[in-house]
């Protein structure tokens, strides 16, 4: 057995998985064999959250079925509500997040019917809770932006759509189709991605039978460092940061010689353009089109990535998924600090596939480490130390 020490796991296979897969060479992302950019421009959400759990694309009555679970399940307990009341207005909404699902599991128990090997009985308790907690953290990211505003809620409307109803609570105002559509696409690209932090946290969890709220839980919190899912609202601070344009060269050069991190540039897995990136840049001409003028962030935006292709590309660093996300959601008037709570209402699906698969052929994480601490030693008694 190899002992080599590879930080971060780089590269080391820790599953295997037949729910999502990337080619990173050509810049290719799949669920289930289907390219995200067909997913993106011809699936829903509900469609997409059906494929990643079951396996397949779902038929007519089945896609149905599945749409009327997750609109039955998106009013939130009173009693997680008034939590959510009395935490602090000016608290990360990530922290927030975390502390409603885990506040969840008080309500909904039954996980002491999980076994090693997902039997009939497992397979039942699976769905439901995937079907409820898809459904509920929706209702959870936008029910405290009025919360933590001192407001009441909106109800959810079970005439919507996931993403619809998702804007509608957000904002009160039901969407037009094109941001609709376009917030569909973005909860289907950013649904799965094979073993990240979060996914590998979530199985982490999930391989000692612990619940699927404690195993969400472990998954929002490894999501909100900046690393992984918090990126998408730091390149919108570095994006104001610069400014205009004509401040990218000097921004970039003083970034470079400092060392210091471009966000939204860069993915372990892509040695090209992540394809997400190249389908969020699309939809935002497209809004623009549509829309009327985009700010001058999406022309820094563009600026960056020029520059940064001249500078960097050669050395494999291109945009990510987070680099175009922020700056669609900024256009949508959707505050910063929310940009990664919807990562998490769109990446559930994903995280729930992975529960499912862990739990299909289980066996507890416990890897090994290389000790570089001191060989043995004696105990000295404080009084001669």
């Amino acid at each position: 057995m190899s002992s080599e020490y590879l930080p971060g796991l780089a590269g080391v296979p820790a599953t295997k998985s037949n729910i999502s897969s990337i080619d990173g060479e050509k810049g290719i992302l799949a669920y289930r064999g289907y390219d995200i950019q067909d997913l993106a421009e011809n699936s829903t959400f509900e469609e997409t959250s059906s494929l990643l759990l079951c396996g397949e694309l779902p038929g007519q009555a089945d896609l149905e079925e599945f749409d009327r679970q997750l609109r039955g399940e998106r009013k939130l307990k009173y009693n997680v509500r008034e939590i959510m009341k009395y935490l602090p207005a000016t608290g990360h909404p990530m922290e927030m997040l975390q502390t409603a699902i885990s506040a969840m599991g008080m309500f909904y128990t039954g996980s002491n019917v999980l076994t090693e090997s997902l039997g009939r009985e497992d397979e039942y308790y699976v769905h439901t809770m995937s079907v409820k907690i898809i459904s509920r953290v929706a209702t959870i990211v936008a029910a405290w932006q009025h919360v933590r505003h001192g407001y009441d809620p909106i109800e959810p409307r079970s005439d919507l759509t996931h993403a619809e109803n998702f804007l509608y609570m957000m904002t009160g105002v039901e969407p037009d189709p094109l941001t609709a559509r376009i917030m569909d696409a973005c909860l289907i690209m950013h649904a799965e991605h094979t073993i990240n932090a979060s996914t590998f946290a979530a199985m982490v969890c999930a391989s000692t039978l612990a619940g699927p709220f404690r195993v969400i839980a472990a998954a929002i919190g490894t999501l909100a460092g900046p690393l992984h899912g918090g990126a998408n609202q730091r390149v919108v601070e570095m994006l104001e940061e610069i400014g205009r344009p004509e401040n990218v060269r000097h921004w970039l050069e003083m970034k470079q010689e400092e060392k210091d991190v471009i966000w939204g540039m860069g993915h372990r897995e892509y040695k090209t353009k992540d394809p997400r990136a190249s389908i969020l840049q699309k939809m935002l001409h497209e809004w623009a089109d549509k829309k009327g003028d985009l700010s001058p962030m999406f022309e820094t935006a563009l600026e960056l990535e020029s520059q940064c292709e001249d500078l960097l590309g050669p050395t494999g660093v291109y945009p990510t998924v987070d680099y175009y996300s922020g700056i669609l959601y900024s256009e949508m008037g959707i505050p910063a600090d929310q940009f990664t709570p919807i990562f998490a209402v769109s990446r559930i699906a994903g995280w729930m596939a992975h529960w499912k698969e862990q739990l299909s052929d289980n066996r507890i994480f416990r890897p090994t480490q290389i000790y570089t601490g001191e060989d043995m030693r004696e105990y000295v008694d404080i009084a001669n130390r």
